[in-house]
């Protein structure tokens, strides 16, 4: 919750900084569409106790799983504008597809060389988009991870693919 306020105050300073310079700033996630550029995202780390801790890979990788059962509804709570930005281009996984991989930016999840080397860690969630609202976002990561359902196994992509 402490990010979420410190991402919204973050926000309003930005605004107030950019209006006193008479600078326009936006939070769309793909305010240039023409051409060849990247998008703004809200990239989101996650982990609970278990995950940082010995063993605690598999839990991340459980976690993951039911966030793939439920891409769907994910991203209809991850920001405006975000088919624009997630078209599999662009360190993005496509937003039509679920995916995740070790240090692959070209997934919907990242899981970080250090996770992976050391069996816990955390994991990064790169769908939201970058006017996504960060108590939505966490609110719906954390009640998706937590459910007690059981879910498909889902096969990383590789990290070359990335």
């Amino acid at each position: 919750i402490d990010a979420g306020d410190q991402l919204y105050m973050s926000r309003y300073i930005l605004q107030r900084v950019c209006e006193e310079f008479q600078v326009f700033c936006t939070l769309f996630p793909k305010p240039i569409t023409e051409g060849d550029w990247n998008g703004a995202g809200m990239h989101t780390n996650v982990s609970t106790k278990t995950m940082r801790e010995a063993g605690g890979l598999e839990a991340i990788k459980t976690a993951i799983y039911k966030l793939g059962a439920k891409h769907s509804e994910h991203i209809d709570m991850y920001g405006s504008g975000n088919e624009l930005r997630l078209t599999g281009l662009h360190e993005t996984a496509s937003i039509n597809d679920f995916s995740y991989g070790v240090a692959n930016r070209g997934a919907s999840i990242r899981i970080g060389r250090d996770t992976e080397a050391d069996g816990c860690g955390y994991f990064e969630d790169r769908r939201p988009s970058s006017n996504a609202d960060p108590y939505l976002v966490t609110g719906k990561i954390m009640s998706t991870i937590m459910e007690d359902v059981e879910v498909p196994v889902i096969t990383p992509l590789s990290k070359q693919s990335a």
